[in-house]
């Protein structure tokens, strides 16, 4: 085989190998020791194995080589040296060199079979530190390495730099663009200050990725987006100034906008909640709100099934068209089931229907679903609570198929402690606490023990309450208090046995119009002032009643409302059986409202008229009588502290009082500062005659929490009298009114 033939076929070899790279190396493994045969593993049994054919034939690789032969090279024809002989000229052709004696390796006979092959021939040592024995490790010296010049400080140095973007012109200001990158971008949000210039350049790169997306969320879908980092021209330590370039593309809007969907009812539902038009920008956010928009749309009118797909959306680079298609599984069109309830059960289907603002055979809307969902959730009975609809394939009302809805509960530790504390001037300190089981007897049936201790009241009750009884939002209380309480008015020992059904709202589910009504029968012993005496004596009382509540109220809040009013009336007729049956009426009426002043300034006020009818005053329990001042009516007095006194100084109680106030509340995060007046008085008449009226004015903090404000409160009486607190301080939970 001539040289020309052996490079190919190396070259061929070598193409090959990259192709069965595998086979090689199990060939490899299979090479015996030096010294014995060569063996080759045999195929296994049954193999069947591709007989090779050659590549390209022999008569054709022949005749592609040209003849190479002895008179045209000389050197073809000379036998191959030894590789001794090949070193010793090579060193000949070195001056300086010498040619030492071959070293060999000897391999023992017994290490032929697991060592390779012993080098061929001898090499010659040509560097003598190469065999010369290692110097002794303590006899090795470091010296430090000296540079020309000193080493420069890597440390970050802070630099300062500026943003300015070029290139959106009035697009920034009608689509927001500039407003939106500012609060997202890296560059802002260092607020002008970087370690390094790096940093700067490694933000600015993250705002070239930031302004590209803004851009196709507005329609802008192939924008150019460049940026530059300017350095100042005049003396160092002035900032950089790090320069945007925008390109803005074609803008792309819709030339179709098409639903691919089954008919519904009614035909256009599915195009009525799709807001987009032919014309308009290929908007992002629009596009999503318009989808969403149908998605709940469906469910909200009988398709609780329905589904919405992928978006396909053809854009046009020349014309700057965008064709929209959004396809939509409709689905069965459904009508409300039965409810069918499962789980780690609080209560039974039965209740929940209770619970449920729909009937079966009603047309499938998810808002009814989603109101189900929450009641049950403001029940405070689940640690978790879902409702799905579940086809039935039976056949409703107007052509609809009836859906039931499964409801998989979780009931969760039904067990509640709970504590307050506040304090007021003149009614000291006051802790209250209970114990609840929210479902002792089922469905929803609440045991509640309580207990207050306070500076001047202590006492405690327990109380049966059943929520949601017999109808949604219903609440039905019975409930017994021991008390004792001592103020300056007057000290007590009194029980109260006492029924109410309510309609009230709560922190989850506040409510426009609220109402109470109910009995009670109280039995006190009190102390009280006896003018024809002269001197205090303790009376006993027993007094009957009834209690009747009703409410307004439109604010947006219940804890901290910010804008509407709220106007309650109270009325209870009652009769004492002191001295003979007394008959009269306490009659109670309340208003406040709220109004925004900008985004964190609230003003507010309320007003209270109360008064007391068909009874005297010398007739009537202290506890009974109404009172002013503190906390609750008049701030700057101490509890209960206006209104007629005795010849103690003590206040007596009146039949009627009129009181008002007035807030100007600010909030800034999670605090606020509230300005306050507040004035009142209470008198013995049945009627007030909204004369010598006394008004605080004072300062309060607030810390808004999750469940509602925290505040306290520093007031000080106008016209200060003798006897009179120059500062009151009232601490509690929610705002004043």
């Amino acid at each position: 085989m001539t040289l020309g033939h052996t490079r190919l076929l190396a070259i061929s070899l070598l193409a090959g190998a990259a192709h069965f790279a595998v086979p090689v190396a199990r060939a490899a493994q299979a090479i015996p020791p030096a010294g014995g045969p060569i063996t080759v593993p045999a195929p296994p049994p049954g193999a069947n194995l591709p007989v090779a054919e050659p590549i390209v034939p022999d008569a054709e690789f022949e005749k592609a080589i040209p003849a190479i032969s002895p008179a045209d090279d000389p050197e073809l024809s000379r036998p191959l040296e030894s590789i001794d002989e090949f070193e010793r000229r090579l060193a000949a052709q070195q001056p300086g060199e010498t040619n030492p004696a071959p070293t060999t390796i000897a391999v023992p006979a017994a290490e032929a079979a697991t060592t390779a092959p012993a080098p061929i021939g001898s090499a010659p040592v040509r560097d003598a530190e190469l065999v010369a024995p290692l110097a002794p490790l303590e006899s090795f010296k470091v010296e430090p390495t000296t540079f020309a010049e000193p080493e420069k400080d890597t440390r970050d140095v802070e630099v300062a730099y500026l943003v300015q973007v070029n290139g959106l012109g009035d697009a920034a200001v009608a689509d927001g663009l500039e407003g939106r990158f500012n609060g997202a971008s890296a560059l802002k949000g260092g607020k002008g200050k970087a370690a390094n210039a790096a940093q700067v350049s490694s933000r600015a790169g993250e705002d070239i990725v930031l302004l590209k997306k803004l851009l196709a969320a507005e329609g802008w879908m192939d924008s150019r987006v460049t940026s530059r980092i300017e350095q100042p021209q005049a003396e160092a330590g002035k900032p950089l100034t790090v320069v945007f370039d925008v390109v803005p593309a074609k803008r792309f809007a819709f030339t179709s906008v098409e639903i691919d969907a089954a008919p519904t009812i009614p035909a256009t539902l599915i195009r009525d909640n799709l807001a987009l038009q032919v014309g308009e920008p290929v908007i992002a956010e629009r596009v999503l709100g318009a989808e969403a928009k149908v998605a709940l749309a469906l469910p909200e009118n009988g398709y609780p099934f329905a589904t919405v797909g992928q978006r396909d959306v053809l854009l046009d680079q020349d014309t700057g068209g965008a064709d929209y298609t959004l396809p939509v599984a409709v689905g069965a069109r459904g009508s409300f089931g039965a409810i069918v309830s499962s789980g780690k059960e609080a209560f039974g289907a039965s209740h929940v229907e209770v619970l449920a603002r729909f009937k079966p055979g009603e047309l499938y809307d998810s808002r009814k679903v989603d109101d189900l969902r929450q009641a049950m959730i403001a029940t405070g009975l689940f640690r978790s609570i879902g409702v799905e609809p579940k086809g039935t394939g039976k056949p409703g009302s107007d052509g609809t198929e009836v859906v039931d809805l499964a409801v998989q509960q979780e009931a969760g530790p039904p067990r509640v402690i709970a504590a307050s504390a506040g304090y007021n001037t003149g009614e000291g300190f006051r802790i209250e606490g209970s114990w609840t089981h929210r479902n002792l007897f089922p469905p929803e049936g609440a045991l509640i023990v309580s207990g207050v201790a306070g500076t001047q009241e202590q006492g405690a009750g327990v109380t049966f309450r059943r929520s949601n009884a017999g109808q949604r939002d219903r609440s039905f209380e019975l409930g017994l208090d021991l008390n004792h309480s001592s103020y300056d008015a007057f000290s007590a020992y009194t029980g109260r046995l006492a029924a109410r059904v309510s309609y009230d709202s709560t922190p989850l589910w506040q409510k426009r119009l609220t109402f109470a009504y109910g009995a009670q029968i109280i039995g006190t012993n009190e102390s009280v002032y006896d003018f024809t005496l002269g001197a205090r004596e303790r009376r006993t009382y027993a007094i009957a009643g009834l209690t009747g509540q009703i409410g307004l109220d439109t604010t947006d809040s219940l804890l901290d409302p910010k804008e509407g009013f709220r106007v309650t009336a109270l009325v209870e007729p009652e009769g004492s059986l002191q001295r003979g049956f007394s008959p009269y009426a306490r009659v109670q009426l309340d208003g406040s409202a709220y109004y925004p002043v900008g985004k964190n300034l609230v003003v507010a006020g309320r007003v209270r008229v109360a008064s007391i009818q068909g009874v005297d005053l010398d007739d009537l329990a202290p506890s009974r009588r109404l009172f002013a001042g503190g906390g609750g009516s008049v701030r700057g007095f101490a509890y209960q502290q206006l209104g007629p006194l005795d010849p103690a100084g003590d206040p007596t109680g009146g039949r009627s009082l009129n009181e008002a106030a007035f807030e100007v509340r600010y909030r800034f995060g999670d605090y606020g500062v509230v300005a306050f007046a507040d004035v009142g008085q209470s008198y013995a008449t049945s009627l007030p005659d909204f004369s010598n009226l006394r008004a605080g004015v004072g300062l309060g903090a607030r810390l808004y929490t999750n469940f509602g404000p925290m505040r306290v409160d520093l007031a000080m009486p106008l016209a200060r009298r003798p006897g009179e607190g120059w500062l009151n301080v009232y601490v509690s939970i929610g705002q004043a009114f």
